[in-house]
């Protein structure tokens, strides 16, 4: 008979105002975030001011002054949502409206991200500013919306009676995701193989989808000296980071990502911060997911001639047939990386939430 493993226990209750987290703030910070991102918005339109939004087209005059009404729109809708489960229906229209129009302004938040990591600078400064703008807007217009209309409790998320204000908040143990979300993600990640192999195949030399491997490295000849000296040993900067999304997405999945494993120096049994893997994953998980979301619809519309297909990259060569695989390959990898963080942080979340003492398990 196999031995039984010990039962998981939860950590012992801790004072309510360390873990305190009550959502009452986010309509304010949304008000705040919302004025901020209006007036950007139109000091940009009425100066001329270039804003980015894909590489040599800038947003029109006409866009920044309706994503600055809908931004005032959006913080006005969260200053006056309630908190309860009877929430104007009009109220909450505005928001969940405004919300994705927002955040679309954060998708290009992880090529940003990329780009800063590897020593390549900031294409446009304005540009990083609209996404950062957008992320911070969005962020806190969701939080104002969170438990607004679920009934229930703001501070632990279950269906229990509202605690007071000194009831104290509980760390669960340490947990697994559940199968179906593990294999789910796992799916998910495997579009990352075809883009990866093809990288791959160009910085160790090789040819794939009719571009040579001179050519790819000639076309990154002003990259930073660190993603050059990355590529000479073969591993592409794009790769790498695909390879840290995959590092985090199994944090988010096991239990060494809720506690530092006993190995590691000073931190070895110390409980991980919750927002430290939540944070980056769901900032990035939105952008690629998008991303990945319009390369898988564009490539098999550009390959029935729906719609234009793309041109070869001048500087890389190559055939029309081998860019619109790359496409093909680069929607896969996105989307299917976006997805997976999405999937696996929302699982993570919910595991580590800290639970009032009164709440049922």
């Amino acid at each position: 008979m196999a031995p039984s493993l010990p039962t998981p226990v939860a950590e012992p209750a801790i004072p309510a105002r360390v873990l305190r987290r009550r959502p009452g703030w986010a309509p304010g910070a949304a008000v705040v975030a919302a004025a901020v991102y209006a007036v950007v918005q139109v000091a940009w339109a009425v100066t001329g001011t270039a804003v980015p939004w894909k590489a040599h087209s800038a947003h029109p005059a006409v866009v920044q002054y309706t994503l600055a009404l809908v931004a005032l729109l959006a913080g006005t809708a969260a200053c006056l949502a309630p908190r309860t489960r009877q929430a104007s229906r009009g109220v909450a229209g505005v928001l969940l409206g405004a919300i994705p129009v927002l955040g679309f302004g954060m998708a290009p938040l992880p090529a940003y991200l990329v780009t800063i990591t590897a020593g390549a600078g900031v294409e446009s400064a304005t540009g990083l500013a609209h996404v950062l703008l957008s992320t911070i807007l969005t962020t806190v217009l969701a939080l104002a919306h969170h438990r607004r209309s679920t009934g229930t409790c703001p501070d632990c998320g279950q269906a229990h009676v509202a605690a007071r204000a000194d009831t104290p908040l509980q760390r669960p143990a340490p947990s697994i995701a559940s199968r179906r979300t593990r294999r789910t993600a796992l799916l998910l990640t495997t579009g990352l193989l075809p883009w990866m192999a093809v990288k791959t195949i160009w910085t160790l030399g090789g040819d794939a989808l009719g571009i040579t491997a001179e050519r790819w490295k000639a076309s990154h000849a002003d990259d930073s000296r660190a993603v050059r000296a990355l590529a000479d040993v073969g591993i592409d900067a794009t790769v790498l980071a695909a390879c840290v999304a995959l590092f985090l997405i199994a944090g988010l999945l096991y239990p060494w990502g809720q506690r530092f494993p006993h190995p590691l120096p000073w931190l070895g049994g110390r409980r991980v911060p919750r927002l430290l893997p939540l944070v980056p994953a769901a900032l990035t998980a939105f952008g690629l997911a998008l991303y990945g979301v319009l390369l898988s619809a564009y490539a098999p519309l550009a390959a029935l001639d729906v719609l234009p297909a793309p041109e070869p990259d001048p500087l890389i060569g190559g055939t029309r047939s081998g860019t619109l695989w790359l496409v093909a390959f680069g929607g896969a990898a996105f989307g299917g990386l976006g997805f997976a963080l999405a999937v696996a942080a929302r699982s993570y979340a919910a595991r580590t939430r800290p639970r009032c003492t009164l709440a049922s398990p």
